[in-house]
């Protein structure tokens, strides 16, 4: 016997005020899956070159541990966002997190460069089907104004802290156990989000499940492959080189392509009128082009700490804690204090030339350069600035969506991160090697070989950190000119009415 109309609306209340009573037990479990998958794309970084020293790869294979987790990752997030709204948030969570602790254990135990290498791929392929799903749960899970704000205050902190907060975490077991124990370490995370994932979620069955998208599926990670593969490659050729404008020309016309499939396919990968919206497609490019900017920095200041300076890798990670700190400071101010009263634009904004600020300051730096003043100050600037972007961003991009669309909008803010990071990693790592090479070419017959190449190598990360500042210039020119200023969130009663959660409900 079918229930009456009134009876199932009591029941779907009945859902969304137990869902709602223990929101804040979901903020918990989804924010430490977050952290694991936000430092396993720095944490990396700091063992790398012991990782290089104990497994003998070359210095031009080195960007492709940290590219290889942020490809997959990116070039596949959308898909997993689709696949959570498919299948429910629960097991897509879940599964996310049990093949990312495989991957995870692998990469640990790996004995060459491939198998590390494969390993952080196999890393990104599970991150992508967890983060979508971890993001649409927090989310789904606060539509208040006042709370969604300290949620997303939280989220932000950790997204845009835990890259920061690896490096650190990296150091102290580089340093104390091994650069396996970067990787081993995510079992640890897992385990504890696996328990309480099951023991908080539910997924009840869904009777308008999506289709997927295979071709829109196929020409966007084809394309972004396309576009990171092509950036990589000019680290080692010429911009003019057919290895590098080839694989970039068929990354655009896929991506042109899978925008015109999504016009025309019934059950689009990426519905447009979630990135054409202004203030939405606004946060997107903010987040991306943050990141591009923001993987220069972790990538270049460990190696210029390291090897130029000589700084020791636990030395390393407590060099960049003055970011979080002030990362975790700016978020809670922009999105408790700031947010209501001035609105999204004008922090991104803020935020944005903040970071082309303390860019700019570290291209200052030379082989003797202290931490004191020519390091720390830039940190606290960034900090601050990305604190004033990430949380506002991650807000702005996800608020007022239909909950069918709550997963791929998700999805996008992961991919614009990953992608970003990727992109950043390659391009980045592409200026720097051809800065490095002309600075070699132009004083071989100058100082001693050891301190020409500290030189060399130094040239070369600032002209990398002058290149982030200008991404930084043109990011706060095109969010000033997209985002509104006062865009107004949904009431959490309409959200509630429209929308009620169908598979984030908690067990009583």
């Amino acid at each position: 016997m079918t229930s009456s109309p009134a009876v199932q609306d009591a029941a779907a209340i009945a859902r969304e005020e137990k869902f709602h009573a223990r929101r804040w037990w979901i903020l918990a479990v989804v924010g430490l899956a977050q952290l694991m998958i936000v430092l396993d794309s720095t944490i990396v970084n700091i063992a790398l070159p012991r990782a290089q020293l104990d497994l003998g790869f070359p210095n031009s294979d080195r960007q492709w541990i940290v590219t290889a987790y942020a490809l997959a990752f990116g070039s596949l997030l959308l898909l997993g966002g689709k696949l959570g709204d498919i299948f429910g948030r629960k097991w897509t969570f879940i599964g996310g997190l049990i093949g990312f602790a495989v991957a995870s254990a692998a990469g640990g135990a790996a004995p060459n460069f491939a198998v590390l290498a494969g390993a952080r791929a196999l890393q990104g392929v599970f991150a992508a089907l967890l983060a979508p799903s971890a993001l649409s749960l927090l989310t789904t899970s606060f539509a208040e104004p006042k709370e969604r704000g300290k949620a997303f205050a939280v989220f932000g902190a950790i997204a845009g802290g835990g890259g920061a907060t690896g490096l650190l975490l990296g150091g102290v077991l580089t340093s104390y156990l091994s650069w396996r124990w970067c990787l081993y370490v995510n079992l640890f995370f897992a385990a504890f989000a696996v328990v309480g994932g099951l023991l908080l979620l539910t997924n009840p069955p869904r009777g308008d499940k999506p289709r997927l998208d295979f071709p829109g599926t196929v020409l966007a990670s084809a394309g972004l492959f396309a576009i990171v593969f092509g950036l990589s490659r000019a680290q080692s050729e010429a911009w003019g080189s057919p290895a590098t404008w080839g694989p970039l020309t068929i990354g655009v016309l896929l991506l042109a392509a899978f925008v015109v499939v999504e016009k025309i396919v019934p059950n689009p990968l990426l519905p447009l009128r979630i990135v054409l919206d202004r203030n939405r497609g606004g946060a997107y490019i903010a987040v991306g082009l943050t990141f591009i900017a923001a993987f220069g920095l972790f990538l270049f200041l460990t190696y210029f700490l390291q090897q130029v300076r000589g700084f020791s890798p636990v030395m390393t990670g407590l060099a960049f804690l003055a970011l979080p700190i002030d990362l975790v400071l700016g978020s809670a101010v922009a999105n408790i204090v700031l947010l209501p009263r001035f609105g999204s634009r004008r922090l991104i904004v803020c935020g944005l030339l903040l970071g082309a600020v303390g860019m700019a300051l570290l291209t200052r730096l030379g082989p003797d350069s202290g931490y004191g003043l020519g390091v720390l100050p830039s940190l606290i600037i960034l900090g601050i600035g990305f604190g004033f972007v990430v949380p506002p961003a991650l807000n702005s991009a996800t608020s007022g969506v239909d909950f069918k669309d709550a997963g791929v909008a998700s999805a996008m803010v992961n991919t614009m991160q990953q992608v970003g990071g990727s992109i950043g990693v390659a391009l980045l790592s592409a200026f720097a090697a051809q800065a490095t090479r002309r600075y070699l070419s132009t004083h071989a017959h100058g100082s001693s070989p050891a301190e020409t190449a500290k030189l060399a190598a130094t040239h070369g990360y600032i002209f990398a950190f002058a290149i982030s500042a200008g991404i930084f210039v043109v990011a706060a020119v095109l969010c000033g000119a997209l985002i509104r200023k006062h865009p107004t969130p949904p009431a959490r009663s309409a959200v509630i009415k429209t929308s009620p959660p169908k598979d984030s409900v908690l067990t009583a």
